[in-house]
């Protein structure tokens, strides 16, 4: 076989590996309380449903190339990270004022005393896993400290790879089992909290990890390696981004040599379309469709109510890819969108 041969064969080959889709399969750790997703026999996430956690999370993100695109702490801390904000865990969906209860920050960090005025997201089962599909279903329920459930959840994941892109699509069927009231509050919707590489620069002094995992508070602050700056659709960049009404919201940085992307693309379909975007140097990225006046003070004010057995559904799609143009992100919001 000549070497023009060869050389054929093994671009025919790379092509075929990057032009099609990879297959997605599941393993479901029933002992461990969570199910980890494969896409091309790669590990890319978890589902976890732990039970000293008040939600659920997919965690850890990783992207085509194995590196964390989430950040460790609280669950498998990494050295020189942030120590804030326990409740920001992986990849979730929550609120932070459902009849007047805190479902986005409680945390094991909450006092006993200070609980009832917390929820919790308790999970009830795994419905279904669907590898064909890449999609996997699950339930839960949204309760007060006495455990009476306010809402019901039915949610759906759907994995996808192609090349060194990996997306993630969840939906979110909420049902009211009394009359449920969503008022306009800034800690929301759908969140990530991100690794270091996507921070902004840090400038004032912070509690972080040191090299042996110890909390240390930290006057002069090690920026290596830390460069993210986030964008929007309509061209706001960096911490102009937040608070802004925007469909698709990207953050970028270099890490171990490489740009990678990571864009939340919002739903046409759901309430208050676009989202304002709750993305904050530090490494919280969220779109939260419920936020209005608490980001903008112009803002129409914002209230849901479901009364006993309505529902809302919310959709979101997380991207993970390269140095993705905003060109490519719109073809893929508008995708998502049809």
């Amino acid at each position: 076989m000549n070497l023009l041969r060869i050389s054929l064969l093994i671009f025919s080959f790379t092509l075929g590996q990057t032009s099609f889709s990879q297959p997605i399969s599941f393993k479901n750790l029933e002992k461990d309380k969570k199910v980890e997703v494969y896409v091309g026999g790669k590990f890319f996430t978890a589902f976890i449903y732990p039970d000293n956690m008040e939600k659920q999370s997919l965690y850890p993100i990783v992207n085509a190339q194995g590196k964390f695109i989430t950040r460790g702490y609280p669950l498998d801390p990494r050295p020189f990270e942030r120590t804030d904000h326990p409740h920001q865990v992986g990849f979730w969906f929550n609120f932070g004022d459902v009849n007047g209860l805190d479902f986005w920050n409680n945390s094991f960090a909450i006092k006993a005393a200070d609980k009832p005025k917390y929820g919790s997201i308790r999970f009830n089962k795994i419905e279904s896993i669907n590898a064909k599909n890449g999609k996997l279903v699950v339930s839960a329920n949204w309760v007060d400290v006495n455990n009476t459930i306010l809402l019901s959840e039915l949610t759906s994941f759907t994995f996808y790879g192609k090349g060194s892109l990996r997306t993630i699509v969840r939906e979110t069927k909420l049902t009211a089992k009394q009359e449920v009231t969503f008022t306009e509050n800034k800690e929301g919707l759908i969140g990530l909290r991100v690794d270091r590489a996507f921070e902004e620069p840090a400038t004032v002094a912070e509690t972080f990890l040191d090299a042996k995992g110890i909390e240390t508070k930290v006057p002069v602050l090690n920026n290596d390696g830390v460069n993210g700056v986030y964008r929007n659709v309509e061209g706001a960049k960096g911490a102009a981004v937040w608070g802004k009404r925007s469909n698709w919201v990207a953050l970028s940085a270099t890490k171990e040599n490489e740009v990678i992307t990571i864009a939340i693309v919002d739903h046409s379909n759901n309430v208050n379309y676009p989202a304002w975007s709750h993305a904050r140097g530090y490494g919280l990225f969220a779109m939260n469709n419920l936020g209005g006046r608490n980001f903008d003070k112009n803002a129409e004010a914002v209230k849901l109510v479901l009364q006993a057995e309505q529902t809302v559904v919310f959709k979101h799609k997380l991207v993970i890819g390269d140095d993705l143009t905003d060109e490519s992100i719109n073809k893929m919001a508008m995708d998502f969108n049809k």
